[in-house]
């Protein structure tokens, strides 16, 4: 008897460490700096860094919807769906750093992709092949202004 309770004591305590429970899969709100907002807890996307960009507002949504270009891109890419992060590790000031998907695509890839973050020197290849190309082309933080006043 005393074997089978210990053998349960083991199972369950490797069950509780495995990567399974280190998981949230949910609706996000995106906050401004580019970070979610995922049940109460804020997770950063891991690998990259999102940089302060202008404000923007989508005039053809109500309520009128404002915030960096990065974190606006990042809404509308996430749009009602629901968001999985696999959880890095915690910072000191208490957010989450985390590989984030919604619909089994990676979330930094995306920004990546289309110019409006950075990867990270701790990286990973893909993330700074991603920078590489979207830097050639022009996308996003590397491009020329999007606002242009006509004179």
């Amino acid at each position: 008897m005393r074997r089978i309770s210990l053998y349960a004591l083991a199972t369950a305590c490797l069950l509780l460490a495995s990567p399974a429970f280190a998981q949230v899969s949910s609706y996000a709100f995106v906050n401004d700096d580019g970070s979610l907002r995922i049940k109460g807890r804020t997770y950063r996307l891991s690998g990259i860094h999102v940089p302060r960009t202008a404000q923007a507002c989508r005039t053809f949504q109500r309520p009128l919807t404002c915030g960096s270009r990065a974190a606006l891109a990042l809404d509308f890419r996430i749009g009602t769906n629901f968001v999985r992060c696999d959880k890095r590790h915690k910072s000191n000031d208490g957010t989450y750093s985390a590989y984030c998907t919604v619909n089994g695509d990676d979330l930094a890839a995306y920004l990546l992709r289309r110019g409006w973050a950075l990867a990270l020197p701790n990286a990973p290849f893909e993330y700074q092949a991603l920078e590489k190309i979207a830097r050639h082309r022009g996308l996003g933080v590397w491009g020329f202004p999007v606002e242009r006043r006509l004179r």
